[in-house]
């Protein structure tokens, strides 16, 4: 009885997920067809483009700072917001007909976006500069029709963040296998690193929370490493693939060893944490984060940039790949200021509209940069970010682009996080059941094959 509710339960979330994006793509579609919206004042201005980026004020500083340096360069203005709940405001301004001209948002958005008609389609040649950007940071943004919708902008990857202090108290390497993470963790936990006598310390950080697919997100990099992939391509569609032996092996590992240990591994809160709320790296209290460059200007100025170090993931039984992000230059389903849109974007992907993202007394926009001419440790004198830099151009995975990306992290984030929090779990039902979900969602968008 309890498994036939459970999948009444994920047919009816599948109903409601897909009933919500079609009544939202009607919206969108429209949009795309109807163009900008005649009572927009900035519409009539042909010198002036919106700009929408999904950013927090102290990041929002930097991007003030890249389009002054671009007005002045090309006399062009930008009406700049700074969005944080950015799907729902973009969602709203659909249904007024006027779209932004221009939007930076996540490279795993594209898919969705194209889908529902938010985006024009993007000819690389037409922006200059466009060559000093890889063929691996343009192949993230070619949609399901072989076209690209979105302009790289910047990429990241995750590194394993360490408490050296600690690490080199206690006697230990830095790890290279998921082995060596494990006995750290464990040590960090147990033999009180901090030296206050009291054992209050944790192994590792983690936002394991189900939420918008957080523990999916976090858990990719373990995941790429034991040779798993979510779903995988399969001629012009893809295939889900979490009911492998390499998914069965590594999820139990991940359950048994980190979430429901009884060393202390992770912190008490993991399974209900998001990125937001997950601060025991930086206060203090945990050893180890994997986790994105972004934080790397946070925890210098928490813990002290000697503290801590940033290494590579370690190695699990299928290498070390971890996953790799980052944010695309959009240009909103709309007619007009189709050059204007290409100045800016050609501005900045260039040595300078990137080099200023990257630097300066703000959070940085731009992590590792797509303009190939340049190196993150040299343009910022650090050479952490060398790490960084090396674990995106060899050690990395996207998140597949064309398909809606947003259901298949939910629904995998779901699983995981059930998963984890029931010790006596079984995984193998669990990651066929998520296997049956995912297969649910790509035949939702027509890509299941």
């Amino acid at each position: 009885m309890r498994d036939r509710r459970r999948c009444i339960d994920v047919r009816l979330r599948r109903g409601r997920r897909l009933a919500a994006a079609l009544a939202v793509s009607g919206i969108l579609f429209g949009t795309a067809a109807c163009g900008s919206g005649s009572g927009s004042a900035r519409a009539g201005d042909p010198n002036t483009l919106e700009v929408w980026t999904r950013s927090d004020p102290d990041s929002a500083q930097t991007y003030k700072r890249v389009f002054a340096a671009f007005t002045e360069k090309t006399g062009i203005k930008i009406d700049y917001q700074p969005v944080m709940n950015f799907d729902q405001q973009l969602q709203s301004r659909a249904s007024t007909k006027d779209l932004p001209d221009v939007m930076i948002n996540d490279t795993a958005l594209m898919g969705s976006y194209q889908a529902q008609g938010l985006l024009k389609a993007i000819d690389p040649a037409s922006i200059a500069g466009h060559g000093g950007i890889t063929a691996k940071s343009w192949s993230s943004t070619v949609g399901r029709d072989g076209r690209h919708y979105g302009i790289p902008y910047s990429r990241q990857a995750m590194t394993l963040f360490v408490r050296k202090d600690w690490r080199e108290k206690l006697g230990l390497p830095q790890p290279k296998t998921w082995q060596d993470t494990l006995a750290l963790a464990k040590a960090f936990a147990t033999r009180d690193p901090d030296g206050d006598g009291r054992k209050d310390t944790y192994g590792m950080v983690v936002p394991g929370s189900a939420q918008n697919g957080y523990v999916a997100w976090w858990g990719a990099s373990w995941l790429w490493q034991g040779g798993v992939r979510i779903v995988e391509k399969e001629g012009t569609g893809y295939r889900p693939a979490m009911d492998s032996a390499a998914a069965l092996r590594t999820v139990t590992w991940m359950k048994d060893n980190l979430f429901c240990g009884d060393n202390g591994v992770i912190q008490p809160s993991a399974l209900t944490s998001v990125t937001a709320n997950t601060t025991n790296f930086q206060d203090g209290n945990a050893g180890m984060y994997l986790t994105g460059p972004y934080n790397i200007s946070t925890f210098d100025k928490a813990l002290g940039k000697d503290t801590y170090e940033v290494l590579p993931a370690p190695a699990g039984p299928a290498g070390n790949d971890v996953l790799a992000d980052g944010e695309d230059i959009y240009f909103g389903a709309r007619t007009g200021k189709a050059k204007q849109e290409q100045t800016l974007a050609a501005f900045l992907i260039s040595p300078e509209g990137q080099t200023l993202a990257m630097t300066g007394d703000h959070q940085p926009v731009v992590r590792i940069p797509v303009n190939s001419t340049l190196d993150a440790a040299k343009v910022r004198g650090d050479a952490r970010w060398s790490v960084v830099q090396k674990a995106y151009e060899d050690d990395s995975l996207q998140f597949p682009n064309a398909p809606d990306w947003a259901p298949i992290k939910q629904d995998t984030a779901d699983s995981l996080n059930a998963l984890f929090t029931y010790c006596g779990s079984d995984v193998k039902a669990g990651l066929k059941e998520l296997n049956d979900t995912l297969a649910g969602d790509l035949k939702d968008q027509d890509l299941l094959k």
